[in-house]
C-alpha cells in the first residue's frame, strides 16, 4: 500500500533560536525538539518575515509577506481573498486540522473561536475556545504570571499547552490513515508562562550569561532604539542579572508536550514530515532592549527551524543547513510535499533541496524582515515603525524608514551586532549592493509602502535622484488561480509584462 501524504506542523510562540539544546545551548533542556533535529535538519540560520505573533504567522501559512497579506500587524486580518495552507489543500481531499494559536482573524490576542475555511471544525481549538472552558476564576488564574509558583502551583491539565497536545494526539490516532496536514500550534512559552512542576522551578537559580550586547550603549544606532530600552540603557550591567525562570521553565514545559505529540507520531505517523518552528525571539535585555519590536537583531528575529523529511522528501539525520533561510518558504514547501502547485502569487519557494540534500545546496543568498507596528489597538513598541531588512550569511542592512539612522552589520566578524557600519566606506559596496536588493525585493513583491523615500537613504550617494514615479514601473500582479488577466490603464490590453514606462513631468492638479 502507498505511504500517505503526512505533514505534523509544530509552532511555538516566542521560542528564540538559542533557547533550544540543540543549537549549541546545553544549560536549555528540550530533549524532545533535540531528539527531533538527531532524525532531521536543522536550519542554522533562520528567520522570521516580521517579529511580531500575528504577522509572523500570516507569512508561515500564506507564502505572502505581511505588506501583501494585509495581516500586517496584531489584530488585523487577513485581506479577503488571501488563503492560507489549509484551503489549499482541503480541496486536495487532504484533511487539514489546525490545533491552537491562530492570531489571524483580527480579534483580540485569545481569537474569535471561530474556524476560518480550510480546517476541520471538529478539532479547532484557538485561546478563545480554551477560556470558554474556564471558569472566571480559571480564567484570572491563567492569566497571572506568578500561577506557576502560588498556592502549589498548577497541574499540566490546566494549561492550554496540554489540551493543544491532547486534541492533536487524538488526531493522530483517529487519522493516520489518511493524507493530512496538522498544525499544533502552542502559545507557550510566551507570558504569563503557565507551568507546572517541575518545570517551573528548573531554571531558579539559572543565570542567563551576559554576551558583549548587554552592554551595548546604542551609540550610532537609531533613536527609536534608545527610547525602546529607556531606563535600561544606563542601568549598571555589570550588577544586571538575567533570571527568566518562568519564561525558561515555561520553554521546556512546552518541549515536553510536542514530546507527547512527537510519542503519537512515531506510532501511527512514522512517515509524516514533521515540521519545527517560532515565531519569533526575545530580546530579554541584549541591546538593552526587552520583547521584541522593529529589529533584526538575533535575539528577536533569529528562529529555530528543524524539519524531519517524509515518505516523499527524505531528509538525512542530524543534518545542519549554514546558510540562511525564512518563513516565507513554509507554505510553499508543504504544498510541494504534497503535490499541490504553488500560485504565482505565492512569494516563496520550496525549501525541499535543502531538506534532501542541505550539505549540497544552497536556497537562498538573501532573505527578508520587515516591519509596520506592533498592533493595531496598542500604541506601545514605537507605534509605526516602517522597516525593511535584508539578511544574508554575513550580513544585516535594515532600512528605518522614519529615523534618521539606518544599520549595517558584519554579522560575520561582529555576531552580536554591536557596531553600526552603515557611515563605513570600507563596506560601501556591500551596503550598497544589500540596498539594491531590498529595492528590488519591494518591487518584487507589489510592496504598497515602496516609495523613493527607500532609496533616497544619505548614506548611499550613488543612489538615483527621487523621483515622483518612483521605479517608472507598471507591472501586473502574479495571479492567483482562476483570476483574470489585468489589463493596461492605456491601452485596456492585457498587461503580459512588467513595462517601465517613459517618466512624464509631473503637472499640478488642474494642468492640462
Amino acid at each position: 500500500m502507498d505511504k500517505k501524504h503526512q505533514v505534523v506542523f509544530i509552532m511555538t510562540d516566542t521560542t528564540r533560536w538559542d533557547m533550544v539544546g540543540c543549537y549549541g545551548n546545553p544549560d536549555m533542556k528540550t530533549p524532545c525538539i533535540d531528539a527531533l533535529a538527531e532524525v532531521g535538519v536543522r536550519y542554522d540560520r533562520a528567520y522570521s518575515c516580521q517579529p511580531v505573533c500575528g504577522p509572523a504567522r500570516s507569512a508561515i501559512f500564506t507564502g505572502l509577506f505581511p505588506h501583501s497579506n494585509g495581516s500586517f500587524t496584531n489584530t488585523l486580518p487577513l485581506l479577503s481573498g488571501v488563503k492560507t495552507v489549509g484551503e489549499y489543500l482541503t480541496p486536495q481531499n487532504i484533511h487539514c486540522a489546525y490545533i491552537g494559536k491562530w492570531h489571524l482573524d483580527g480579534g483580540d490576542y485569545f481569537g474569535n473561536g471561530v474556524c476560518p475555511p480550510g480546517y476541520d471544525e471538529a478539532y479547532w481549538y484557538d485561546m478563545r475556545r480554551y477560556l470558554d472552558e474556564l471558569t472566571p476564576e480559571e480564567r484570572m488564574l491563567s492569566r497571572k504570571e506568578n500561577t506557576s509558583l502560588e498556592h502549589g502551583g498548577i497541574d499540566e491539565s490546566f494549561t492550554f499547552a496540554h489540551r493543544v497536545s491532547d486534541r492533536a494526539r487524538h488526531f493522530l490516532e483517529q487519522y493516520h490513515t489518511e493524507d493530512f496536514f496538522l498544525c499544533v500550534s502552542y502559545d507557550e512559552p510566551h507570558q504569563p508562562y503557565l507551568c507546572p512542576e517541575p518545570y517551573a522551578s528548573m531554571y531558579k537559580d539559572y543565570e542567563m550569561p551576559k554576551t558583549p550586547n548587554y552592554y551595548d550603549t546604542l551609540e550610532g544606532k537609531p533613536f527609536y532604539q534608545k527610547l525602546w530600552a529607556g531606563d535600561s540603557l544606563h542601568e549598571d550591567k555589570d550588577a544586571l542579572t538575567v533570571k527568566p525562570r518562568l519564561f525558561l521553565g515555561c520553554n521546556s514545559f512546552v518541549d515536553y508536550e510536542i514530546g507527547r505529540v512527537l510519542e503519537i507520531v512515531g506510532r501511527f505517523a512514522p512517515d509524516a514530515m514533521v515540521i519545527f518552528t517560532s515565531d519569533h525571539g526575545e530580546a530579554l535585555g541584549a541591546h538593552s532592549l526587552s520583547l521584541k519590536g522593529p529589529t533584526v537583531y538575533e535575539e528577536v528575529a533569529h528562529i529555530p527551524l528543524i524539519i524531519k523529511g517524509g515518505a516523499y522528501c527524505q531528509s538525512p539525520k542530524g543534518a545542519a543547513y549554514p546558510s540562511v533561510t525564512t518563513h516565507i518558504d513554509m507554505l510553499p514547501t508543504i504544498l510541494d510535499y504534497f503535490g499541490v502547485p504553488a500560485p504565482p502569487v505565492i512569494q516563496g519557494t520550496s525549501m525541499r533541496p535543502i531538506i534532501e540534500s542541505p550539505q549540497e545546496n544552497k536556497l537562498h543568498d538573501a532573505v527578508f524582515c520587515e516591519f509596520h507596528r506592533y498592533e493595531i489597538d496598542h500604541d506601545g513598541f514605537g507605534g509605526v515603525q516602517f522597516m525593511r531588512a535584508v539578511i544574508t550569511d554575513t550580513n544585516k542592512l535594515a532600512i528605518h524608514l522614519l529615523d534618521d539612522t539606518d544599520e549595517l552589520y558584519d554579522t560575520a566578524n561582529d555576531p552580536f551586532e554591536m557596531e553600526n557600519l552603515i557611515w563605513n566606506p570600507s563596506y560601501k559596496e556591500i551596503r550598497d549592493d544589500l540596498h539594491q536588493k531590498i529595492i528590488d525585493f519591494m518591487n518584487d513583491t507589489r510592496d504598497p509602502y515602496r516609495g523613493y523615500q527607500w532609496e533616497a537613504r544619505p548614506w548611499n550617494s550613488g543612489c538615483r535622484n527621487p523621483s515622483w514615479e518612483v521605479d517608472g514601473y507598471t507591472r501586473q500582479r502574479p495571479n492567483g488561480p482562476g483570476e483574470p488577466t489585468q489589463r493596461d490603464y492605456d491601452t485596456g490590453m492585457p498587461i503580459t509584462e512588467t513595462v517601465r514606462f517613459k517618466k512624464k513631468a509631473h503637472k499640478p492638479a488642474g494642468q492640462v
